[in-house]
């Protein structure tokens, strides 16, 4: 017998198992980050285009940010590449013959030390919504996309390649088929790029490519090279001519060289050309012979490597546009140029210039903070701000509540502004402050007050600044000795987690400072390899023309990661491959160079996370990808740095590693950002999946977790800030304590609010084409998970449960009412319900702290199944919910607290609900008043319906005292709800009625915090007689006309009812 129990036993465990199913990511499908942009500063804009045939339909292409569309010029904007592996722009053509064909060139094409690499070049064939990559991946970077006018069969693709890189495909390539395949028509050599690519407009035939030979490093740049040059084609490509100097160029070598044809005299073309004296050159003869016609270097120099295009009026051949740093224009061929729009115009930094072929006057600028948009040739600019399409460096929250977020953006400051808010509506450009100019980096809330910041810019610029008055210091520790310290554009900054006065911040060495900054002291040797032969690459970067702005400073500290659990324990990154070790706050250091497995010597280290749980673990990421290797290293130590394993490769993540996140709470859990989106590991790092619910596949740069909500902060480069909120559910995943067997699961919530929300300010309404970020939704967050395996197995045999249904209904959704949640008070009393649909996997819902509601005086008898309506607020406190599906329940609790800016009201709030009750206990009569007379007149209606047509004296008596009966409800009815003017216009009635008087006590009595006084008992006092006034009506009429009415009918010989013949 005992053999018997202990195989059953072994099978119902083995059952339990099977039934069991893992916990993925899949599960979680409905739990999406919200995008809260900013979007004020927009972020750099690399491609546009525009239909022709309604020039209201414009396309944007973002360095790092993706496509955008817009159908109605730029009154709003949708991003419409969400789906594909890559965020990275570098071109957009329409085919004009029919604009639902749309191609995109990804990988932008201006290599700043921060550009971002490609995937191919894909083509939509439905304006957008879909769209097909057709190849060209390895190319990394299109710059240009040509579409044949006459034969859209036939495009252009011109790639710079990739600028870390030295490898073969790059050049200008071709395909015939529309894309199906591709065959490369002009190459020079594997550092040699073409960076511009026009065709003559008059013979879709005729070409002009600018190569371009170029490479960056970790630590420096070169443009130009015997690989750069002018090269034309008149046979679509077949055979290539390349210009020498003999045609009129300048001598070798070459940069950067932009070109632009004038449409209005196609033999017209312009060169600007860097060389070893930059020049702006003209061609008469469609690009055969040229002459130097501006060398002033004021005109035509201005970082050709990041700005090198012109662009000419296609109504006048000597009108130029010249877009760079600023935008200037020439009006006599080139001779000359104007300012157009100056530095502090719409924004710095010009990169993309769209021109209409027939309204010249009608222009689109495509800059490093966004778009304009010019209707009159430049004159005036409007600014559009719903583009978020910001890149952030790195990404902060503080602990305030409601609290903010804060980060560095490339080219666009610093900034700081609410991760939510107590304010009707989105989350707007205008509630975020400006806290840092230039490139921003890393910004970093003081712990003792977070109204104080310390703001980064490149080069190691450092502040201290209250956001709220302005107020700033300037921090960046000077060199007090004769070494010159080595600050990276990108420098590290980092919070002692035991002292908050103790910052530190890192050239080649470590500083640290314990008055928050107001003076520094060295703690360590020079930790990087201190290679002076990079040191002096770095500057003179740049090649033809110097660059040197501090972007290439290398043999930098670029991380800093102090233990949150042992004091001393400081963990360092460099930029060129070492990770650093003290155990004593600096006295001795560990390099650990050469003992992580795999890792490429001389790496980057972007980041270094000590742990929250282990005095010993740290994560370390490394990319490599400035050299050209895109493969994702992250690494984990547990022991101080004695063992290391690699978490991530190529296999189970895709793209390079920027970012890592263990959770502070549950260390199975762990995040990961990469070049290529958001990872999420819920078992320590075994395996990670993508993170693609409402989430696209975008630079990942920062993480960071809100710790008190729980609310994963999320910083990209190239679509602003994104919040995860609650991430608590994927904690219970990763602990894997998930009972799979159950059919639903009720997550702990967070605490919930009763916050008093106020008017935006600026604006009454949102419909004035204003951005808005996503704001959280309103109420206690309540989250659920339905187990997938449970769905088809529910039942209702148990009659008790015959209302939870699961049968599927629209989009995968159980049907409504499937899932019951009730709430109980502390007392254990029912005080809500709530009924919804629910779908496999995670499920949200939102509870308005409230209790069930009442019927409103007046207002229609509600239908069996709807919904309860909303009563008091609850008072706060702690509240259990059970929910129930499928004849199972879960439970939890959630705390209800006060609006923390307002303070305890709980004797305010029980002395309002004390009289409201009374009012409205009493007010029930009149809504039992209302629901009898409407039964009473539609009995009534229904007896004088019969007797219509019917004769008698018995019948007239009836019908007359039928109207009578039904002129005194209508007068009780209105005394009680007032007369109903049917005047046409807008009517009101001066005079009080008895539901106004209820209506009027109801709002005093809670329309300000403070307990109910004198007025709003008298206002309760004058609603009571109104009430006391209307029972006695209705008392005396049904005692008095309604029993002579029913009196009547019973002695009137007619039959109520229907005769109704077989069928």
């Amino acid at each position: 017998m005992r053999k018997y129990i202990l195989l059953f036993t072994f099978f119902i465990a083995a059952l339990q198992v099977l039934q069991a199913q893992k916990i993925s990511l899949k599960d979680f499908k409905d739990m999406k980050p919200r995008n809260i942009g900013p979007s004020g500063m927009s972020g750099r804009i690399t491609a546009i285009d525009v239909v022709l045939k309604d020039p209201n339909i414009i396309y944007l292409g973002a360095a790092s940010g993706g496509v955008w569309k817009t159908e109605n010029s730029g009154h709003s904007w949708s991003p419409v590449f969400e789906e594909q592996p890559t965020q990275n722009i570098g071109s957009i053509a329409i085919q004009q013959s029919n604009p639902n064909i749309v191609w995109v060139g990804t990988g932008e094409g201006n290599p700043r030390n921060s550009l971002n690499i490609g995937e191919g070049i894909f083509k939509s064939l439905d304006a957008g919504k879909t769209w097909n990559r057709m190849g060209l991946e390895k190319t990394r970077n299109i710059h240009r996309v040509i579409i044949n006018p006459t034969d859209p069969n036939i495009i252009y693709a011109g790639a710079i390649g990739n600028p870390f890189g030295i490898h073969p495909e790059r050049g200008v390539f071709k395909s015939t088929d529309g894309g199906e395949t591709w065959q490369k028509i002009l190459y020079v050599n594997d550092t040699t790029g073409c960076a511009e690519l026009v065709m003559d407009p008059s013979n879709p035939n005729k070409l002009i490519a600018s190569m371009w030979q170029h490479r960056r490093t970790p630590y420096d740049f070169t443009s130009g090279g015997g690989g750069s040059g002018l090269y034309t084609t008149i046979d679509g490509g077949k055979n290539w001519k390349r210009l020498e100097v003999k045609d009129g160029l300048p001598a070798g070598p070459l940069g950067r060289i932009g070109i632009a044809f004038a449409a209005s005299m196609p033999n017209r073309v312009y060169a600007k050309i860097e060389a070893e004296k930059n020049g702006l050159y003209q061609s008469d003869d469609g690009g055969y012979t040229w002459k130097l016609i501006n060398s002033n270097p004021a005109e035509v120099t201005d970082r050709p490597f990041y700005y090198q295009e012109i662009y000419v009026d296609p109504k006048n051949e000597n009108r130029i546009y010249d877009i760079h740093s600023t935008v200037t224009v020439s009006e006599d061929a080139g001779k000359s140029f104007s300012t157009l729009l100056p530095y502090f115009g719409i924004h710095p930094d010009h990169h993309a210039w769209w021109i209409h072929p027939e309204d010249p006057d009608f222009i689109i600028d495509g800059n490093d903070g966004g778009i304009g948009i010019s209707r009159d040739r430049g004159k005036n600019w409007v600014f559009d701000d719903k583009i978020p399409v910001g890149q952030f460096y790195h990404i902060n929250a503080d602990n305030e509540i409601p609290y903010n977020v804060m980060g560095g953006m490339q080219d666009n400051g610093s900034w700081h502004g609410p991760g939510y808010t107590w304010i009707n509506g989105g989350i707007r450009n205008y509630y975020w402050h400006n806290v840092g100019g230039g490139d921003g980096f890393d910004v970093m809330p003081d712990p003792d007050d977070a109204s104080w910041l310390y703001s980064m810019s490149q080069g190691g610029n450092l502040g201290r600044r209250n956001w709220q008055t302005g107020e700033s210091w300037f921090l960046k520790p000077p060199p007090l000795d004769t070494n010159r310290l080595r600050f990276n554009w990108n420098a590290a900054i980092a919070q002692d987690p035991f002292d908050n006065n103790t910052i530190y911040y890192a050239s080649q060495y470590l500083h640290k400072s314990t008055n928050k900054g107001a003076s520094w002291q060295t703690i360590s040797p020079d930790l990087t390899t201190d290679d002076k032969e990079i040191q002096k690459k770095s500057a003179e970067t740049g090649g033809l023309t110097l660059d040197i702005t501090g972007a290439e400073v290398h043999n930098t500290i670029v991380t800093i990661a102090p233990s949150y659990i042992e004091k001393g324990v400081i963990w360092v990154g460099t930029d060129d491959g070492n990770v650093q070790l003290t155990r004593d706050g600096g006295n001795n250091w560990t390099s650990f160079r050469g003992k992580l497995p795999g890792m490429p010597s001389g790496a980057w280290i972007p980041q270094i996370r000590a742990s929250k749980h282990n005095a010993g673990e740290a994560f370390v990421v490394v990319n490599d990808y400035r050299r050209g290797n895109f493969t994702p290293y992250i690494y984990r130590t547990a022991d101080f740095g004695k063992t290391w394993t690699r978490l991530v490769d190529d296999k189970n993540v895709y793209g390079y590693a920027l970012t890592v996140l263990q959770d502070p709470v549950e260390p199975n859990l762990i995040f990961a950002g990469t070049e290529n989106g958001l990872w999420v590991s819920l078992d320590n790092g075994s395996s990670f999946e993508q993170w693609k619910h409402g989430y696209p596949s975008v630079s990942t740069y920062d993480l960071v977790m809100q710790e008190r909500e729980a609310d994963l902060v999320i910083g990209t480069f190239g679509r602003a800030i994104w919040i995860l909120d609650d991430i608590k559910p994927l904690r219970q995943a990763a602990k894997n304590n998930f009972n799979t067997t159950k059919k639903i699961t009720l997550f702990q919530p967070n605490d919930a609010y009763q916050a008093q929300y106020r008017a935006a300010t600026g604006y009454d309404w949102s419909n004035y084409g204003l951005y808005n970020g996503e704001n959280r939704s309103r109420g206690a967050a309540i989250a659920y998970f339905i187990h997938p395996s449970t769905t088809a197995a529910t039942t209702t045999k148990n009659k008790t449960t015959a209302n939870v249904q699961t049968q599927k209904g629209k989009n995968g959704r159980n049907e409504v009412d499937s899932v019951v949640a009730r709430f109980y008070n502390e007392q254990n009393e029912l005080i809500r319900t709530m009924k919804m649909s629910g779908s496999e996997g995670y499920n949200r819902f939102f509870w308005g702290m409230d209790e069930k509601g009442f019927r409103n005086p007046g207002s229609p008898k509600p239908r069996p199944d709807a919904p309860e309506p909303r009563g008091y607020d609850v008072f706060p406190g702690r509240y259990k919910i059970v929910i129930t599906y499928g004849g199972e329940s879960d439970s939890n609790y959630v705390v209800v607290k006060d609006d923390p800016r307002i303070g305890d009201r709980k004797a305010i709030k029980q002395a309002q609900r004390e009289m409201q009750s009374v009012l409205r206990n009493k007010a029930d009569k009149v809504t039992e008043i209302l629901d009898r007379l409407t039964e009473s007149e539609e009995v009534l209606n229904k007896i004088q319906t019969q007797i219509k047509g019917l004769e008698g004296i018995k019948i007239d008596s009836l019908r007359k005292a039928g109207i009578a009966t039904l002129d005194s409800i209508k007068s009780i009815r209105e005394f009680i709800r007032g007369k109903t003017d049917e005047r046409q216009g807008i009517v009101r009635s001066g005079e009080p009625t008895v539901l106004s008087k209820i209506q009027q006590a109801m709002q005093y009595i809670t329309s300000k915090s403070v307990i109910p006084g004198e007025q709003e008992r008298i206002l309760v006092q004058r609603a009571e007689e109104g009430i006391l006034e209307s029972i006695e009506k209705a008392n005396h009429f049904y005692s008095t006309h309604w029993k002579q009415y029913q009196q009547l009918v019973g002695a009137t010989n007619i039959n109520l009812f229907t005769e109704y013949k077989p069928l």
